[in-house]
């Protein structure tokens, strides 16, 4: 299944005014799980940071991540980057309007070649290795990009479930990724190799988050790729399964996780 056509038009409709943009994000903020769990990473990152911290957003999307950050750190200087021209280009069109262009900036590039040396406090990467082969170099890329002691926060999917990945024989939910999953001991290890210290591994989507997850976006999207037409009842299905989700993600952040098809990892330079 391809997941970007889907994204794309979800943007395209979200993008006209300043309005529909910050819908958008309140949306994707309380009905995707993964940002429940940023969430509570990044507020635990906010004590240590300074008040000017500098901070990267690698693989920026829609903008949704540095919308929330630029609302929590007033000083913070932040930079969004992705490989998506017209998604860099619309970021910057919105922030821009939103009069936050002093502070937030956005370049268009590619991760397994991007760096500034140690210059940024803390580098968010949320759904993006799944989608990049050469994952060393964008580790490594990463840790020289961050300021001594800084601070790298990366979501992606784990090896037990992730993308939808139960079995060796099954295909990835998600057609763009390159990989199902990482695992704990694999992606500690490639991150050691990279330089990084102090690294925390954490599983996200449990058993209650791999139910939301189901109901509030995986079958939403099956359907979606088989017609657009289903956009049009979109809106009473989440009536019924949107309360759900959101029981679902409050049990799935508050619960600890033997296993788990996301994982959240934190790790030091």
């Amino acid at each position: 299944m391809q997941y970007e056509p889907i994204k794309r038009s979800v943007g395209r409709f979200f993008s006209g005014s300043l309005f529909m943009r910050k819908t958008l994000y309140f949306l994707l903020d309380i009905l995707l799980l993964r940002t429940w769990h940023i969430r509570k990473a990044l507020r635990e990152a906010r004590g240590i940071l300074p008040d000017d911290a500098r901070i990267l957003d690698a693989g920026s999307g829609f903008g949704q991540y540095v919308w929330r950050l630029s609302r929590m750190g007033r000083n913070w200087k932040i930079t969004g980057v992705d490989i998506d021209r017209e998604m860099i280009e619309d970021c910057r069109d919105f922030f821009g309007r939103a009069g936050l262009s002093e502070r937030v900036s956005f370049r268009e590039a590619d991760l397994t070649t991007f760096s500034d040396p140690v210059k940024y406090d803390l580098i968010l990467s949320v759904d993006v290795m799944e989608h990049i082969e050469d994952d060393g170099s964008v580790f490594r890329n990463f840790r020289q990009s961050l300021s001594e002691g800084g601070i790298l926060i990366i979501s992606t999917p784990s090896d037990t479930g992730g993308s939808g990945v139960h079995s060796p024989d099954e295909e990835s939910f998600i057609g763009e990724h390159v990989r199902n999953g990482y695992g704990t001991d694999e992606i500690r290890g490639k991150l050691t190799a990279a330089g990084f210290s102090s690294i925390n591994i954490k599983y996200s989507y449990g058993v209650p988050g791999n139910i939301s997850w189901h109901i509030s976006m995986k079958y939403p999207v099956r359907l979606l790729n088989k017609s657009m037409a289903f956009a049009l009842v979109l809106p009473f299905y989440y009536l019924i399964a949107f309360p759900a989700a959101l029981i679902l993600n409050f049990l799935d952040l508050r619960l600890s996780h033997e296993k788990g098809s996301g994982l959240v990892i934190k790790a030091v330079k």
